[in-house]
């Protein structure tokens, strides 16, 4: 008979699966897992999840005449089977026998670990079967309280859980919470605080029971509090529910109307959870909480592995263990105690505790995250989780680490290991140096670990992963998945070869190797060698393509070479003074199976780099600073557009030698277009390069400040031009086109200027670094190309912007297929794609200067410039499109907070990036780019900052660049940058001032106009005089909320 059941093992029928859970198996052998809410399971437990119960579907319960059945009852299949055929049971699926029969099992030995010496087992009525602990906690919500009632349980940043009433949690959403911390003294709960809560918000649940605070609850002193004002007690025991059956902490059995826990945690169970009570009547009310209330069918074959759980549970072995957890945690926090760490909540008398992380701190006072303390541990082997501890203000900042000793002492880890455990801790997290850097969303926490700490930490830990048990058979997998320091690599005659791989691997091995790695052609071979803290490792660098390479090196370096390689991919490994700089990756790092290459021309170290891992004093011959003289041209510029913008009346003026429209109605009436429906903008006088070529990107990266080897293709980014004294020589946008492809936009006044030091820079004709006057920058075989410039024929390029919320509409009105229009809506800001649009073949970018949220940059060739122009402006007609001036981008970009080169950034004032409010575009972690270090020294004496202001009142006088700010007490506190007219009337512009002034909301007063005097003297003023007063104004944040 022909049937249609998939056959075969997991191995055969999925291998990749089956190889996942072999590494997974791998990884819980090789690291040693500190999660407190982690556990391994028995095989046998793990047998039964695999059963052929998990293919039922058995809503309902078991007969409750179970309930009280002995386990020899249950287990009666004569008399169960007997009884299930006469009377079927209350599920509503059929075929469910034995589901009965495991889940009343269950049941039954659930009842008989948690019972006591005042309540029997038949006294406890079980419910096995929600899914999880949240589940089971909402399924007690659903069963004895109704939305908007209160509920009082722990703060989640102080030990509670998600489930106990957080905000972001249904719990949180659906009813009144009240929140209990602990005490700003002690850490600890306080109890006569709970009590003064629960009398005055009367809640109708209490939550006792915790995910990270680390002492188990006083159950009577909370049953006080809750019969004090009518309330149900809920443990919820998830975490503890192994030490409370192991009777080694008191039970809340007795003392909780209700209980909660999963079985997963230090119950060494499945994934799963239970409520227990000893309360008949809340029995049935909970028993309706979970089914129908919360979850349909159940998880039978949790039902079996549970039964199995339950049984270990009542074990003598288990309560060994349980008992072994408490003095591991003991012995634990007692050394790291000793080591100078600081324990939240004063120390721990569970399977669990807490690490203050701030008790690191790097050289400026930076101190360590509890992410990064984590992310550091994992890599050292040691698998902790971040945390939230008191005094932290939110989990997505936390400070703290969360450990604990379940799984560890599972496999047989006693005290002296905890103190190694403990010691190899505290050696990483002291070892550890936290630093900040700048990003969109304000200072960003990092650290960097010493290698050798690192690399000894590993093997402590490796020795004892293989000194404790484990009753899963596991192999022995190396890189990518499991690497030491002491690994051998396969060698040939005393040498070894490794692969290195990867999207930036060009920029990665021009950073670590001392060569001069740009000049390698695919299929060449250089000396070379690499820096590593325990020593040089001189070597052969091959290019095998322009994305590959290949490093052959002494067979015995091999192990220390893979691994330094592969901890500066992973970017945690500190390799200078420096914390901020950190290496492109991630990047591949494995065994070539080439074989090695042994010998090689060229010099070892290049003297021409400006930076490599582990580079020494040089010298050579200084090469000159980049000098710029303006020039007035010859005649003025005109875009393909002039003659359109004078048959539509726009009024035109000069601007950076072109002649450009400035308005065609009015500067407000195109402004307001622009913000209601769309504007129309001719920006061809901007310049449009294209580096290209496999070092375009490594050139790029170069001569920007921000990170272009970041952009994947079809993405964006804002960015700088700085000189060797971190100076502005323009701020540009970086277009990532295509593979090896880059368009560079620059303000048209800066046109010249930026292709002649962007040229002078390629062809290593000017300084880049004042440390190193002779070298040159990187990516010298980029290739650059002007997209204005007539001699690109088919490839030239010109911008026209078209922006505002409609201005997607009014695009696509030009007519695209399917394919294409599917491509331009799912662009997302800052992201391109190549598109034919109406029959015009364009670079359509969601990017602009207006600030509107919707807005396109269109590239076009400037012999169809006219024609889109004019397509644009009629289907965008209905929609409310206006052509735009000079005077509206100008008061667009104003309103927005946006520089101009000249007045915010540059110019008479010499504001810098940061100054312009700018320096999370400055990427300092970027191992070096020209104007690096001056801008790092800037930054530290800079004392000004750009802000936003508003004048209070309507009509008032236009202020300009230069004119004097001064506060609310009369003081200077700096100077106009620009002034523009906003989208409600009101004159809004931008100034430099003191930054320790720079509050939003602070009163300013300007002298519009800069008056060389207000007048009389004030003991000369007389009935009827005038003075000059200043204008009143208010600061604003930085960046508007544009709708």
């Amino acid at each position: 008979m022909t049937d249609f059941l998939f056959r075969g093992s997991l191995e055969d029928a999925d291998p990749d699966v089956y190889r996942l859970i072999q590494l997974e198996s791998e990884r819980q052998v090789r690291k040693l897992i500190l999660i407190p809410s982690e556990s391994t399971a028995p095989a046998s437990v793990r047998e039964s999840l695999g059963s052929v119960f998990q293919n039922l579907y058995a809503e309902g319960y078991p007969d409750e005449e179970t309930r009280w059945m002995s386990e020899e009852e249950i287990l009666d299949y004569e008399q169960r089977l007997a009884h299930y055929r006469r009377y079927a049971d209350p599920r509503y699926y059929k075929g469910v026998e034995y589901a009965d029969v495991v889940e009343a099992l269950a049941r039954r030995r659930c009842a008989e670990t948690f019972a006591t010496e005042k309540f029997s087992a038949k006294q406890i009525f079980v419910n096995v079967q929600p899914l999880s602990g949240a589940p089971a906690n909402n399924a007690v919500y659903t069963a004895l309280i109704n939305p908007g009632d209160t509920i009082l349980g722990m703060n989640l940043l102080h030990g509670g859980h998600l489930s106990h009433g957080s905000s972001v949690n249904r719990s949180g959403k659906l009813f009144h919470v009240v929140h209990y911390n602990v005490s700003p003294t002690t850490e600890q709960i306080d109890y006569e605080a709970v009590q003064a809560l629960a009398t005055e918000h009367k809640p109708k649940i209490i939550i006792a029971g915790y995910s990270s605070y680390p002492y188990i609850p006083d159950w009577a002193r909370f049953r006080e509090i809750a019969d004090s004002v009518g309330a149900y007690l809920l443990a919820d025991i998830s975490h503890i529910a192994g030490l409370v059956a192991g009777k080694v902490v008191p039970s809340p059995v007795g003392y909780a109307h209700v209980i909660t826990f999963t079985t997963h945690k230090t119950l060494c169970g499945p994934r799963g959870a239970c409520i227990i009570t000893t309360d008949s009547a809340l029995a049935k009310k909970l028993d309706r909480g979970v089914f129908p209330g919360e979850q349909g069918g159940p998880h039978v074959h949790a039902f079996a592995a549970l039964a199995t759980t339950f049984k270990f549970a009542q074990t003598q072995q288990f309560r060994d263990l349980q008992a072994q957890i408490l003095k591991n945690m003991t012995a634990l926090v007692n050394r790291l105690q000793e080591r100078g760490m600081r324990i939240p909540f004063g120390g721990s008398n569970s399977h669990l505790a807490n690490l203050d992380c701030k008790t690191v701190k790097g050289p400026d006072g930076t101190i360590l995250t509890g992410d990064m303390a984590a992310r550091i541990l994992d890599v050292a082997g040691l698998v902790v989780n971040r945390n939230t501890i008191p005094g932290d203000k939110t989990a997505m900042f936390s400070t703290g680490i969360r450990f604990g000793t379940p799984w560890m002492t599972q496999r047989g880890l006693k005290e002296d290991d905890m103190v190694t455990v403990a010691d190899i801790m505290a050696d990483v997290l002291l070892a550890t140096k936290p630093y900040t850097i700048d990003t969109r969303q304000g200072l960003s926490h990092r650290a960097k670990v010493d290698f050798g700490v690192l690399q000894d930490a590993r093997l402590r830990v490796r020795a004892l992963a293989e000194k404790a048990g484990t009753d899963l058979q596991v192999g022995k997998s190396g890189y990518p998945h499991f690497y030491y320091i002491d690994d051998e690599l396969e060698a040939k005659d005393g040498w070894s070869a490794l692969e290195l791989t990867g999207r930036n691997i060009r920029h990665f091995v021009n950073y670590v190797f001392s060569s001069d790695v740009e000049m390698l052609q695919p299929g060449k071979s250089q000396n070379t060698s690499l820096h590593t803290p325990n020593g040089v490792v001189e070597g052969v660098l091959t290019c095998l393509d322009i994305d590959s390479y290949q490093f052959s090196l002494p067979a015995a370096q091999g192990g220390l070479a893979a691994t330094w390689l592969r901890d500066l991919s992973d970017g945690y490994v500190a390799f200078e003074d420096d914390p901020t700089r950190r290496m492109p990756g991630p990047i591949v790092v494995r065994q070539a199976s080439a074989a090695p290459v042994t010998a090689a021309s060229g010099e070892k170290v290049s003297a021409a780099k400006p930076y490599f891992i582990g580079m020494q004093d040089g010298s050579g011959h200084p090469k000159p600073a980049f000098t710029w003289e303006e020039k007035e041209p010859a005649e003025t510029l005109r875009t393909a557009l002039n003659e359109t913008h004078r048959k539509m009346g726009a009024k035109m003026v000069p601007f950076a030698g072109w002649d450009m429209p400035v308005w065609y109605t009015s500067v407000v009436e195109e402004h307001l277009a622009t913000r209601k429906a769309a504007g129309l903008f001719d920006v061809s006088h901007m310049g449009v390069f294209q580096a290209e070529g496999p070092d375009a990107g490594l050139f790029l990266d170069s001569v920007c400040a921000n990170d272009i080897s970041s952009l994947e293709v079809g993405q964006s980014l804002y960015t700088h031009f700085l000189d060797v004294d971190a100076n502005v020589i323009d701020d540009t946008l970086v277009y990532y086109r295509s593979k090896d492809k880059y368009l560079v936009v620059v303000n048209a006044s800066n046109d010249a200027k930026d292709w002649a030091w962007l040229n002078a820079v390629l062809k290593g004709e000017v300084m880049v670094d004042k440390d190193r006057p002779w070298a040159r920058a990187f990516g010298c075989n980029a290739v650059l190309r002007n997209l204005r410039d007539p001699k690109e024929g088919a490839d030239m390029r010109v911008d026209i912007a078209l922006q505002g919320p409609k201005s997607r509409d009014i695009l696509l009105a030009l007519g695209v297929d399917p394919a294409t229009r599917k491509r331009i809506m799912g662009l997302k800001r800052t992201e391109l794609c190549e598109a034919v649009v109406g029959g015009f073949d364009l670079v359509v970018s969601r990017t602009g200067y207006t600030g509107e949220k919707m807005a396109f940059e269109l590239f076009v060739h400037p012999d169809r410039a006219v024609d889109l122009w004019n397509a644009l402006l009629a289907a965008g007609e209905p929609l409310g499109l206006k052509a735009c001036g000079l005077g509206a981008r100008d008061s667009l970009r104003t309103e927005t907070g946006l520089p101009l080169y000249g007045h915010e950034m540059a110019g008479d004032l010499g504001l810098g990036v940061s100054e312009a409010g700018f320096g999370s575009y400055v990427k300092t972690y970027k191992p070096w780019f020209i104007g690096r270090e001056a801008y790092i020294a800037r930054e530290k004496n800079r004392k000004s900052i750009l802000v936003r202001f508003r004048f209070n009142e309507k009509g008032v006088r236009m202020a300009h660049n230069g004119d004097p700010v001064v506060d609310h007490k009369g003081r200077v506190i700096g100077v106009v940058t620009s002034c523009a007219i906003d989208s409600e009337g009101f004159l809004t512009g931008q100034a430099v001032i003191d930054e320790k002034a720079a509050e939003e909301g602070a009163p300013i007063s300007i002298y519009q106009g800069a008056p060389k005097t207000t007048g009389k003297m004030p003991a000369e003023l007389k009935t009827g005089d005038r003075v000059t007063l200043p204008g009143a104004a208010v600061i604003l944040s930085r960046f508007p909320k544009l709708v």
